[in-house]
């Protein structure tokens, strides 16, 4: 092996080898195990929320995968109707060219152009991840295969009255003259107004005042409510009131949506373009005005004067308008949540137009009642709750889109504008009994992204068909999703799966954080704050990190901020962490929150976890090559610490087994961590060498020390493989000829292959445990009395002990004295009777175990003093400042509770060092 641990090109090597060998397809097994991945957008680039989800599946599906399923890691992408579109148009722009120009045809080529070119770069990414997805059986939702099933879906839930064409109201971006989902809508605080306006009661001189954040609405508004147990207008419901600035009259109604503690209590409706008002609005049966062209702008049912113009130049108007007439009250700053597309950035309008709808109230009944019964299961449970609160409020789910990219509906209309609804026009012509002269013209829209994503659990498997895939790994086994989608795409897939299989889609829904930065703020471009995966794995300098963050930012302001940002967090750029530091990063935080900081802290210090796995493994290599481990168990004879590390062993793999189970990946990081670095690593190596290194030792005892030094090593590094697999499949080619003499490295065995290590209870031993507790314990006192007193670590010193019988560790300090004596570097050890005189010394106490150091002769006595003397002066100085900020009122008072609370836990650690530092310098001076 190498003396230093280099990831890149090991990476890089073993994800060619793992892919090319066919290692991720699925092998025989008894027992299917399926994950689907989300599919990403084909546009994107993998980011960190994509890397950390991406290594919690792959780790499910590498561990399932050595137990011995028969696994399937379904990959794919999704064709972003929306995000693909922008693309190319942008493409297309910039050569002069509108889409409009060459057409809907040629505009669809240039996307499926686009897409074969520069498409799926995320899955490029995801290799260097180490997804071990089965690219083989790849799918995109636009194949051909996923376009059937789509079609399929849309046909029959239209011919059961599940799929219907209404006008309703939606959410519409003006630039991208289309509708869009609830998450392709982000809602921002920001500063605005809050305009009030006098409507005038008709036949009186009195007036109601409205509040409002929209003004320029007001030329749709069809009524004014008010709550109907708000007093002060009791005696005006029923009346009408004249609509500022048109030559409309509209009722004062009630309605207990109205809150009375907002504004005035009296609320102007306007149905056509808000969706509180949209309701009020059915329920009393209100007419829907709707004011706005496709672009926002104002249309004919407007007054003349205010038609053809832009929404906001109307607010100008309106405004302008409203104060001249003497209807205007005042105006406040308020602070308003703005919706705002996600694409385009644009101010989401509320807009009433035709679009086709599923009648997912219907479909929600039997995906409510599933979780119920227990067959869909959430993890962490508390989601359960929040399912059913969005599915038994569900509301009917826009399914069409203005755009040219995606899937076309199936829907044709003729010249009366006659719907039919068929899987193509010839099917419809046979379908409806149309002659072939009949013109007809398919339905310009498209469909949402998500209609062809709730269908990729068993459209993917080849669904319609019924297919050996769909056969073995219908339903899935688990769903690895953020809660951000739990009801965009978790719960579709449930009601689409139950509708059209009869079955679960899957059987498991975990649900995970989203990533924040180590403060705990979403990462975003804005603020300058994202960290790109790919970055950590290979490094990236400052300078090329900045203009990379800088890049293609219009505002110079922003672009500034940003670099700042940068140089201020990364002043020396990202250093290479590689994958499998990336990877055990992000199982270790994976905690059961809501939102999950990372910390570049936490990637460095898994980076050195690398590296102290491939020294460890240097380390056996060196005292195993070339000697005998013994071919049989009869050849080996094992000492109390090769017995202690099997048993505790056994007991770790069981803790990590019940972690996989419980999908708690940052507790099955932190006992791995722990039995690796501080049991393995720490301490075994350190007792192996003993028996491998002190003349005279058993030969048998040798063989059993090297064995389990190699095989400890080995059943490890297969239980570690699931989360990180290339440093885990690099040392396991190294290691795996010592068990296993006819393995060659690179044979075309793998690490992904093996086994995975399972509890074994023979190999338990409670009593070798307890044993090598007592060894440890005096260890870590001797260690102790040489780190307060400021011996050095390989200064032989003699040892004196007193008492442990009835503990036992008397006996156990005896019959291990080699070990004992090797690892506290003790040149002699001594049992005194007990009340025999001990000389001055340094003490510690384990147990009813008393040991001591003789200090005389060991320590420079007045070198010594000198620096405890030093030492306590710098105490002393702390602590006065420190009582001195907490006698300040002002600065308690003042200053941040966890503040306040840590400069006291400061002062208490400084008093027990003070303390400490003060019992030595006594020993000493009694020397």
């Amino acid at each position: 092996m190498d003396k230093t641990y280099h990831p890149l090109e090991i990476e890089k090597r073993w994800y060619h080898h793992w892919n090319q060998t066919g290692y991720f397809k699925p092998s025989e097994g008894t027992q299917a195990y399926c994950i689907m991945l989300p599919p990403p957008n084909v546009t994107g680039t993998l980011h960190m929320g994509h890397a950390f989800q991406d290594t919690i599946m792959d780790a499910l599906i590498r561990y399932h995968r050595m137990l011995g399923y028969k696994t399937l890691w379904q990959g794919g992408t999704d064709h972003a109707g929306i995000a693909t579109q922008m693309v190319v148009e942008r493409q297309l722009n910039a050569q002069g060219i509108n889409k409009h120009d060459i057409g809907r045809e040629a505009f669809i080529q240039k996307v499926w152009e686009w897409k074969d070119h520069s498409g799926n770069t995320i899955c490029k990414q995801m290799h260097r991840l180490g997804a071990s997805v089965d690219w083989s059986r790849e799918r995109f939702t636009m194949d051909q295969g996923l376009s059937d099933a789509v079609k399929e879906v849309f046909v029959r839930l239209y011919d059961e009255k599940l799929i219907y064409r209404g006008q309703r109201l939606v959410n519409w971006d003006p630039k991208l003259h289309t509708a869009v989902s609830d998450l392709e809508v982000i809602s921002q605080e920001e500063a605005g107004n809050l305009w009030h306006i006098r409507y005038p009661i008709e036949n009186s001189n009195q007036h109601l005042i409205v509040a409002t954040t929209r003004p320029e609405t007001l030329l749709g508004d069809v009524a004014v409510a008010v709550h109907p147990d708000d007093e002060r207008y009791q005696s005006l419901i029923g009346k009408k009131v004249k609509l500022p600035l048109t030559d409309r009259l509209i009722p004062i109604i009630a309605d207990s949506f109205v809150d009375p503690e907002f504004g005035t209590g009296c609320v102007k409706i306007t149905p056509a373009h808000d969706f509180n008002d949209y309701e009020v609005g059915k329920r009393h049966q209100l007419p829907m005005i709707n004011i706005f062209t496709e672009d926002a702008i104002i249309n004919t049912n407007a007054p003349e004067r205010f038609q053809n113009l832009p929404r906001f130049t109307a607010r100008e108007r309106i405004v302008a308008e409203l104060e001249q007439a003497n209807l205007f009250e005042k105006v406040e700053p308020h602070t308003l949540k703005v919706p705002r597309s996600e694409r385009t950035g644009e101010i989401i309008e509320p807009y009433l137009t035709d679009q086709w709808f599923v009648d997912a109230k219907t479909l929600a009944v039997d995906a409510i009642k599933v979780v119920k019964e227990g067959k869909i299961e959430f993890v962490p449970e508390n989601w359960t709750k929040t399912y059913y609160e969005w599915m038994e409020n569900i509301q009917d789910w826009c399914i069409s889109r203005q755009i040219w990219w995606g899937h076309r509906i199936p829907a044709w209309y003729d010249a009366n504008n006659n719907v039919y609804v068929a899987r193509s026009e010839a099917e419809v012509r046979q379908k409806y009994g149309l002659s072939a002269d009949l013109p007809l013209m398919q339905d310009n829209d498209v469909l949402d992204t998500w209609f062809s994503s709730a269908l990729w659990p068993f459209s993917t498997l080849g669904w319609p068909h019924e297919t050996p895939e769909l056969k073995s790994f219908y339903p899935t086994s688990v769903l690895v999703t953020g809660f951000d989608i739990l009801f965009f795409w978790v719960a579709r897939m449930i009601m689409m799966g139950l509708k059209f299989r009869k079955e679960v889609p899957f059987k498991k829904v975990f649900i995970h954080g989203l990533i924040q930065d180590s403060e705990g703020q979403k990462m975003s471009k804005s603020k300058g704050n994202i960290i790109d995966p790919i970055d950590l794995i290979d490094g990236i300098d400052l300078e090329k990190l900045v203009a990379k963050r800088t890049y293609g930012l219009m505002q110079p302001g922003m672009a500034k901020k940003i670099e700042q940002t940068t140089r201020k967090h990364f002043p020396e750029g990202i250093p290479s962490y590689g994958t499998d530091a990336l990877r055990f990063t992000f199982c270790a935080i994976a905690t059961t929150g809501r939102h999950i900081r990372f910390d570049l802290g936490r990637i460095e210090g898994y980076r050195n976890f690398c590296n102290k796995l491939w020294n460890a493994a240097r380390y056996v290599q060196m005292n195993v090559e070339g000697k005998e481990l013994g071919k049989h168990a009869i050849d080996r004879e094992f000492t109390l610490c090769d017995q202690w590390i099997w048993s505790i062993w056994q007991q770790t793999k069981q803790t990590i087994k019940q972690h996989f189970d419980d999908y708690r990946f940052d507790l099955l990081s932190q006992t791995l961590y722990e039995f690796t670095w501080n049991q393995y690593c720490d301490w075994y190596l350190e007792l192996s060498k003993p028996t491998l290194t002190k003349e005279g030792v058993d030969e048998k005892l040798q063989r059993g020390t090297r064995y389990t030094l190699v095989a400890i090593l080995e059943e490890l590094l297969r239980t570690i493989h699931p989360i990180m697999p290339f440093i885990t499949e690099e040392i396991w080619q190294k290691m795996n000829h010592f068990i296993n003499p006819s393995h060659q490295a690179d044979s075309g065995q793998s690490i992904m292959l093996q086994p995975y290590p399972l509890f074994d209870a023979s190999k338990v031993n409670h009593s070798a445990e307890v044993a090598m507790q007592g060894i440890q314990a005096m260890i870590l006192g001797v260690r102790n009395i040489r780190g307060e007193m400021n011996i050095s670590p390989a200064k032989q010193l003699p040892l004196l002990c007193r008492g442990g019988d009835a503990s036992g560790l008397r006996k156990i300090a005896t019959d291990n004295l080699t070990t004992v004596q090797s690892l506290c570097k003790v040149e002699n050890l001594s049992w005194l009777e007990a009340n025999a005189t001990v000389p001055s010394s340094a003490t510690a106490l384990v147990n009813d175990l008393e040991l001591f150091i003789p200090l005389a002769g060991f320590i420079d006595k007045e070198a010594e003093a000198k620096r405890l003397n030093k030492e306590m002066e710098k105490l002393h100085k702390e602590i006065t400042d420190i009582q001195k900020r907490l006698q300040n009122e002002n600065y308690v008072k003042k200053a941040p509770a966890d503040v306040v609370a840590k400069e006291r836990e400061k002062l208490q650690v400084a008093e027990k060092s003070l303390e400490k530092f003060q019992d030595n310098l006594a020993k000493i001076q009694a020397l």
